[in-house]
C-alpha cells in the first residue's frame, strides 16, 4: 500500500520513522537525482539540497530521497540516535510529522576511505513535468525482515557470511526490491539504476540471483560498502530516474 505526500508531489511506501521504503512522483511530475562530486557533511548536504530545490522554484517538501555515507556501521542504539538527529531537518522542512516519514533513504558505510562523519552522497526531489515518464526511487534494503524486533531476530542467516548464506541474503533482498517496485506498478525492466552495497564477493551468484531476475538489465553499480547496522552484510537500492545531475 502506498500513500500520497501531496506537499511534495510524490507517493511513498510507509515504513519506519526514519525513512520510507520508496517514493514515486505523482502524475505531472518527475524525480530528479543530484549526486555530489564529493561527500558533504550532513548539515552542509541539507543546506546545499535546500539551495538547489529552491533554485528550481520548488518547496523544500519536494525533497523525496537521499543517499548517505557514514564512517562505520552503527549499533542498533547508535542507529536510533543518528536517525533521531537526521529527521530533525525533515521536520523543520514540513516533511516529517513526528510519526510518518515519506522520504526514501540509503545509508551505507564505505569500507575504504569512509567519510569522517555522516555525509550526503546524493539526493532526489520532484519537479513538474507534464509529459514525464513514471519515476521512482526505492530505498536501500538489506537482509532484515520487517518488524519491530531486534536485528538479531530479523536478519537472514544472522552472523553467517558463508557462500550459501550470502546467496540466500541476496535472494531475499532482490525479492524485497521487486516487491517494493510492484507497489508502484513497476519492475526491474523499468529501472534505470541498480546499486549494490557489500564488501563480500557476490559474483558467483550474480547470474542467477541478480541478472536472471532482471536486476542486471542495464548493469549494476557495486559500492564496496557495508549496510548501516552491524551484522548486516548485503544491501541494494534501485531507481527509475530520467534526469540525473552531478555537482
Amino acid at each position: 500500500m502506498t500513500r500520497d505526500f501531496v506537499a511534495g508531489d510524490y507517493r511513498f511506501i510507509p515504513a519506519v520513522f526514519q525513512f520510507s521504503s520508496g517514493v514515486a512522483a505523482l502524475p505531472g511530475h518527475e524525480i530528479v537525482r543530484v549526486r555530489f562530486s564529493e561527500p558533504l557533511p550532513l548539515a552542509d548536504g541539507f543546506a546545499r539540497a535546500a539551495e538547489l530545490i529552491r533554485a528550481e522554484g520548488r518547496p523544500l517538501t519536494a525533497f523525496c530521497a537521499c543517499e548517505l555515507r557514514s564512517p562505520a556501521a552503527f549499533s542498533e542504539a547508535g542507529f536510533r540516535a543518528f536517525n533521531a538527529h537526521y529527521v530533525k531537518t525533515l521536520a523543520e522542512w514540513g516533511i516529517f510529522d513526528g510519526a510518518v516519514n515519506p522520504v526514501a533513504r540509503s545509508n551505507v558505510c564505505p569500507e575504504i576511505d569512509p567519510p569522517r562523519e555522516p555525509s550526503f552522497h546524493a539526493f532526489s526531489f520532484t519537479r513538474p513535468k507534464a509529459d514525464g515518464a513514471p519515476t521512482f526511487v526505492i530505498a536501500g534494503g538489506a537482509e532484515a525482515r520487517g518488524g519491530d524486533g531486534p536485528y538479531a531476530e530479523r536478519i537472514v542467516r544472522y552472523r553467517d557470511a558463508s557462500a550459501g548464506a550470502l546467496r540466500e541474503k541476496i535472494g531475499f533482498v532482490v525479492g524485497e526490491m521487486a516487491r517494493r517496485m510492484a507497489l508502484f506498478e513497476a519492475d526491474w525492466a523499468g529501472s534505470t539504476g541498480v546499486q549494490i552495497y557489500t564488501i563480500h564477493d557476490f559474483h558467483a551468484f550474480a547470474a542467477d540471483e541478480l541478472v536472471r531476475q532482471g536486476a542486471g538489465r542495464f548493469g549494476m553499480t557495486w559500492h564496496y560498502a557495508r549496510p548501516p547496522v552491524i551484522d548486516l552484510e548485503y544491501e541494494m537500492d534501485c531507481r527509475r530516474v530520467m534526469t540525473e545531475l552531478v555537482i
